[in-house]
């Protein structure tokens, strides 16, 4: 099987993503009165809410996400990313449907389970990629990501002024076209000889962590994209609640917000990463990273008014050098072969961290913001994360002082030192 040429399969993938984030994006300015309207309770309830809804979410991931990624290691990334694309294609239109509670539940159970879409695209830039071209490639993910969270926000939140579940048909019937187009035009970039058998004793979260055990580097910094992405989660479980809560903002200027984050977001991850990382490292550009997201985190509890938040998006974006560079280092020490399996184990990885942040941001955002609570305090979930996002630039400074690790400094190849 010949190799796909890395341009042409990196643009459509970039494409899958932009399109894939576009219809995400569009349900966070109404998620908090879609769970109003289902219940009935009030919005401080409605978060407690939201949070159980996420973690639901990456439970499932948690278990899954292994599995798929072996499977995209046995079978390809093609078939298992169009049946991810197609799981959230129809989990958004369940919940737009949905009547009760219990739907809502049950779609984000089905998802989750199929909740392999950015892992698999990873794998997908891995396959495709030279180990110095892996940190750049990855921001031009999270670049798209950040194209489709500013129109996705900002449709999200015009739709929002129609109709609660208009946002989420408009995200179903995205997601359900943006499969039918990868099924055209998506090429497989894992060839036949880079692939392995299928097993059960690694497909899980459990055989997998067993796996990364034989990676040192991989192994040590499992630990700090936990802590990052547990403190990373406040943004997406309790934006919409705290700009509510704390300035009233109405669906339109909390998509509008939103899409500035994408847009800083998207600058950040498709520029900057491209011309930082090759001069200072992946090592620099991840303390200067989590640096920068430990103080947005702070100016986003302490901001009193709207236009301030907009201030603290800058460093918000400029942690986004982090995660590129430390997935770099990561994708730099495991053989083609066990790509798949690597970014299935992050993306179990990304589930715990996903039970545990959702549940932890929202449980304080409304404990301090309930009628009953000893402190008024809306932005309390945001120093939380600013601890944790401080203990993760720790713990990455103790797993990675002596070990060499830029690839542009050594020809573009990983040395364990």
């Amino acid at each position: 099987m010949k190799q796909t040429p890395p341009r042409r399969a990196l643009t459509f993938i970039f494409l899958t993503m932009v399109i894939d984030s576009i219809g995400w994006g569009i349900i966070l300015p109404v998620m908090p009165q879609l769970i109003v309207d289902v219940t009935g309770d009030a919005l401080s309830d409605a978060t407690v809410i939201g949070g159980w809804l996420l973690v639901v979410y990456a439970g499932m991931q948690f278990f899954f996400a292994p599995v798929l990624g072996n499977l995209s290691d046995r079978f390809g990334r093609r078939p298992v990313l169009l049946l991810s694309l197609m799981m959230y294609g129809l989990n958004y239109l369940l919940m737009g449907w949905a009547p009760t509670l219990a739907w809502l539940f049950f779609g984000r159970v089905v998802t989750g389970m199929a909740a392999s879409t950015y892992s698999t695209a990873n794998a997908f830039v891995a396959d495709v990629s030279a180990p110095d071209e892996r940190a750049k490639n990855f921001g031009m993910m999270g670049a798209a990501f950040g194209i489709g969270f500013i129109l996705g926000p900002a449709i999200g939140g015009l739709l929002g002024e129609l109709g609660t579940r208009a946002p989420f048909y408009a995200a179903g019937g995205l997601a359900l076209a943006n499969c039918l187009f990868g099924y055209f035009v998506l090429p497989e970039s894992l060839t036949v000889e880079h692939r392995r058998a299928f097993s059960w004793r690694r497909a899980n979260p459990f055989g997998t962590a067993m796996q990364l055990v034989r990676y040192p580097v991989v192994w040590g910094l499992v630990g700090v994209v936990f802590l990052y992405q547990i403190g990373h989660h406040v943004l997406p479980a309790t934006w919409s609640f705290y700009t509510i809560e704390k300035f009233g903002w109405s669906p339109g200027e909390i998509g509008a917000s939103l899409a500035a984050v994408g847009t800083m977001m998207a600058v950040t991850q498709g520029y900057l990463i491209g011309v930082v990382v090759p001069r200072v490292g992946e090592r620099m550009a991840a303390y200067l990273g989590l640096s920068f997201g430990a103080i947005a985190m702070v100016g986003y509890a302490l901001s009193n008014t709207g236009w301030l938040l907009y201030v603290f998006l800058i460093p918000g974006a400029l942690q986004g050098l982090s995660g590129a560079a430390i997935q770099s280092i990561m994708a730099n020490q495991v053989p083609a072969n066990a790509q798949g399996e690597l970014q299935g184990g992050l993306g179990s990885i990304a589930g715990i961290a996903s039970i545990i942040g959702p549940l932890a941001m929202t449980q304080t955002f409304g404990y301090f913001t309930a009628q009953q609570t000893p402190l008024y305090l809306p932005g309390a979930a945001f120093f939380l994360a600013a601890l944790l996002t401080l203990l993760a630039l720790a713990l990455f400074y103790a797993q990675i002082r002596n070990v060499a690790v830029d690839t542009h400094l050594d020809g573009g190849k990983a040395v364990n030192g």
